[in-house]
């Protein structure tokens, strides 16, 4: 039999394009063919990214009608979702990344941004939410929600594999968020200065690189925590594995949060997760049960949190081992990417069937 043929519309250097499309690879039998803007989107460069954007639907059909896809998949509504909607590839399965893809919220853009999210949403075959934070976005706009699948991709279980780190004698926190003002790594560093002050040992991992870590090494420096904290820059997803393994606490403090593979690996390795208060976090951390919500910026609070939890190990170890059971019954990639191959060839052959 002839694999079914996927053309994949978004940014193939990001973890969750590639949790998804090696998902589709392995429990779908799929082959698949990517496009992706290549021009940036800083400074100058968004004029020569806003003609690649206004050519992309002439260079998508080409590539569709040489690679002849039997469906196109897109992430992001406003953006690849759309360009995906208006090729006219039919099915379309589009995902919304963060809660509303419609950020940020002041933007000049967000009437228009709207109007491309609703055009994508009306001409999807498939809508994926990640998690309910997401649908409830879906809902409350309208859409129609027979069309919504509502899922994690979920994560390797036999890559992020559990170690209870619990009885470690000091902090051995990691951050695995891009260095991106958003993400708040500062807000975490002043956090982990008053820590020092108390004479509380800890060490600081910080994976992942960005426009920030130029400015969070030198904050590190001037906290007098520079050699408590490592800066491990962009890092193979076996290493973060191992890392998350070695730690006993992930912190995460963004400004925004839709559903964080991140947060699914850090549960999953038995890190005891301490994260931002936000509606995307709150589907699936529950305060003071199985792990710790930090109101936005808050970096007292947080430390004063830490404190709390690392003089409590023997709560930390229950709550570790019941993150992982959950992780396994919610977030299991090898189930979740197979039940949403088997989705994507449903659609495929009521396609073909209405021919």
């Amino acid at each position: 039999m002839t694999k079914k043929r996927i053309l994949f519309l978004g940014e193939t250097y990001r973890a969750d394009a590639i949790t998804w499309m090696n998902g589709l690879k392995e429990y779908g039998d799929f082959e698949i063919v990517t496009w992706e803007l290549q021009k940036s989107s800083v400074g100058f460069s968004r004029v020569s990214r806003l003609m690649e954007l206004l050519m992309a639907f002439f260079t998508i059909r080409r590539i569709a009608k040489t690679f002849k896809p039997d469906m196109v998949i897109a992430e992001r509504t406003t953006s690849y979702g759309f360009l995906a909607a208006l090729t006219g590839i039919k099915p379309v399965a589009i995902a919304q990344q963060g809660i509303t893809d419609l950020w940020p919220h002041n933007s000049p853009l967000y009437i228009f941004k709207k109007m491309l999210q609703d055009y994508a949403f009306r001409k999807a075959d498939l809508i994926h939410a990640w998690g309910k934070v997401m649908a409830d976005h879906m809902e409350k706009s309208k859409v129609d929600m027979a069309k919504v699948m509502v899922m994690p991709k979920g994560i390797n279980l036999e890559h992020f594999k559990f170690k209870d780190n619990q009885d470690k004698t000091s902090i051995e926190a990691i951050v695995t968020r891009a260095l991106e003002p958003e993400y708040k790594h500062n807000k975490i560093l002043k956090a982990f200065a008053i820590l020092k002050k108390k004479n509380i040992p800890f060490r600081l991992t910080i994976i992942g690189d960005g426009s920030m870590r130029k400015s969070l090494e030198k904050l590190a420096i001037d906290l007098n925590i520079e050699n408590e904290v490592v800066f491990k820059g962009r890092t193979p997803n076996n290493e973060v594995a191992v890392l998350l393994q070695d730690s006993n606490f992930y912190i995460s403090m963004p400004a925004t949060e839709g559903v964080s593979a991140s947060l699914f690996e850090a549960m999953a390795s038995g890190c005891f997760p301490i994260v931002t208060d936000l509606p995307g976090n709150r589907s699936w951390i529950r305060n003071g049960e199985n792990g710790i919500l930090i109101p936005n910026g808050k970096f007292k609070l947080l430390a004063e949190e830490l404190q709390y939890a690392f003089e409590r190990n023997l709560w930390r170890k229950t709550v570790v081992n019941r993150n992982r059971k959950f992780i396994e019954e919610n977030a299991n990639y090898a189930i979740n990417m197979k039940a949403i191959a088997e989705t994507y060839h449903q659609l495929i052959t009521k396609k073909t069937s209405a021919k």
